[in-house]
């Protein structure tokens, strides 16, 4: 763990300085830590994650290291084994993400065709607004240099979710969490699709401003399954 948060900014100046820190912030810290060292790819695929090694390292007690593994397991980058704690999962194979994509082509197509049919002028906006974010996000290879493009690229689909109007469709796709980035982990070399995903979305945003929810359907399909050949032809085999 000692390189994994090796990082300047490890313990947050109200910390350091003896002032008081809430618990959300703490464990805010700690999860963005570790997100960091594993999208860098510091923790390695199979790895444990010390809860107590990781709480001396940053500074902390072991209460927000917990908090932020929870997250960190619902995004699928940590498993929890019993007895034995975390454990970082391992890299997606072809197989594995076949079937993430079998599960986003049966939610997300379906959600752009009923968040087209719903959608305000506001939520259009918003969605316009995170592809102008995603066009101009840095794309270094370091997680601090993209992590701002993930954001507007998660940020567009939850939006279309959201715009559904359908509580369970929302869940559904909030449900595959972290899991749509995985695929990214451990490369070291940052955003290496930025031009072809940039594009898929801006067809997607095109169709929803057309206001034809089967256009909407049909570029959301055709953004997933470009993802989906992306990711498995740089997946492991096994």
């Amino acid at each position: 763990m000692q390189n994994a948060l090796d990082s300047t900014d490890a313990v947050p100046p109200a910390r350091r300085s003896g002032r008081a820190v809430s618990r959300q912030v703490l464990a805010d810290h700690v999860y963005t830590e570790l997100l960091t060292s594993l999208m860098d790819g510091r923790l390695a695929p199979g790895s444990v994650v010390s809860i107590d090694g990781t709480a001396r390292d940053l500074d902390v007690s072991p209460t927000p290291v917990r908090e932020a593994l929870a997250r960190l397991e619902h995004t699928g980058m940590v498993r929890r084994v019993a007895l034995k704690g975390y454990r970082v999962a391992p890299v997606f194979t072809q197989e594995d993400f076949a079937e993430l994509m079998e599960a986003r082509l049966a939610i997300e197509p379906v959600n752009a065709r009923l968040a087209c049919e719903r959608m305000d002028q506001g939520g259009l906006a918003e969605l316009k607004q995170a592809v102008e974010d995603l066009k101009s996000a840095p794309r270094g290879p370091a997680f601090a240099e993209f992590k701002e493009y993930l954001e507007a690229d998660e940020r567009f689909h939850q939006l279309i979710a959201r715009q559904t109007g359908n509580q369970f469709m929302e869940a559904a796709y909030s449900a595959l969490g972290g899991q749509i980035q995985r695929f990214r982990l451990f490369g070291g070399v940052g955003i290496t699709d930025a031009e072809s995903a940039i594009a898929e979305h801006q067809a997607v945003l095109d169709a929803f401003s057309t206001g034809d929810p089967g256009k909407a359907e049909a570029a959301m399909a055709a953004h997933i399954q470009q993802v989906r050949s992306r990711a498995i032809a740089a997946a492991p085999e096994s």
